[in-house]
């Protein structure tokens, strides 16, 4: 299900053809509310970043993970295929006072994404948090390992489709009264 909105952005047109042509990279553009979203596909994900960082979009301030895996009919521009899982980073610009999103459609069968570590050092820690909880595997990242659950931990928690309250809770004996 396409959504206009997101098509029809005209007060923010210009914002939209400047990055969409100057970066260069397939994919469909949308400007909403002044902040420019990219949707690129799969392949492009890294090449975009790398381009976004050219143009002075320095700072990944978020990098995190959308499970829809009930909500496959949500609103995108027309073009983009919706799947299950969707890696949303955003960017930020202090010299142009601008702020970027990009939102990539991950496939539930082959939950894979090119690594930010070498663009965006800061991403590290993000991207094995969305590792950990989604499942959503990082390639040619330094450290692809749990950093919130336990190695041992089987299933990612934060999934639609995850068992609620697989872990038992534990108290500890109160103290009595004194």
């Amino acid at each position: 299900m396409a959504d206009d909105r997101l098509d029809d952005m005209s007060e923010n047109t210009e914002i939209r053809d400047g990055l969409s042509a100057s970066v260069g990279i397939g994919g469909l553009v949308s400007v909403f509310d002044k902040v420019t979203t990219f949707f690129p596909e799969r392949e492009n994900y890294h090449g975009l970043a790398v381009r976004l960082k050219e143009l002075s979009f320095v700072t990944c301030s978020d990098l995190c993970a959308v499970d829809y895996l009930e909500h496959r009919d949500r609103p995108l521009p027309s073009g983009v295929t919706p799947e299950r899982f969707e890696v949303v980073v955003n960017l930020l610009s202090l010299s142009l006072h601008r702020r970027v999103k990009i939102r990539v459609q991950v496939p539930e069968e082959n939950p894979h994404l090119e690594t930010l570590f070498y663009v965006y050092p800061g991403a590290e820690n993000m991207e094995r948090e969305v590792y950990d909880l989604m499942g959503i595997v990082f390639d040619n990242h330094p450290d692809m390992t749990r950093i919130l659950m336990p190695q041992g931990w089987e299933g990612h928690p934060l999934r639609k489709d995850y068992a609620v309250g697989r872990v038992p809770v534990q108290f500890k004996e109160a103290p009595g009264p004194r």
